[in-house]
């Protein structure tokens, strides 16, 4: 068994928007992402999404409103709500969902990432 440091963890990555699993929770995975510039409108029809902002700010665009999520912050974007984040600045980001969860839902990006990629 061994602790995680998450400092540790984000420094072995530059990458933008491409998900680290860190850890397992029963059949969860939690992953870290560093987040920056837009991301792709997506949805995920079968699981809820968890954002937690470990440093600096996210905005997470839904179609009537946005949300910003500041160091300390989290919010989960309901299943099937198409949505948006995005970040003016690095932002790191703490996600927990399903094992196998595809990072632009249903949506086919340049941005979709490899699943199941450990840090």
């Amino acid at each position: 068994m061994d602790k995680v440091n998450l400092s540790e963890k984000f420094s072995l990555f530059s990458e933008h928007w491409t998900p680290k699993i860190i850890s397992e929770l029963n059949d969860y995975q939690i992953k870290i992402v560093k987040l920056k510039g837009d991301f792709v409108w997506h949805d995920h029809g079968d699981t809820d999404e968890f954002f937690l902002v470990i440093e600096g700010t996210m905005f997470i665009e839904f179609e009537s409103e946005t949300m910003e999520l500041s160091q300390g912050e989290m919010y989960v974007v309901p299943k099937g709500t198409k949505h948006r984040p995005y970040a003016h600045e690095e932002c790191k980001v703490m996600l927990i969902e399903p094992s196998g969860v595809v990072n632009t839902g249903e949506a086919e990006s340049e941005l979709t990432a490899s699943n199941d990629v450990w840090i």
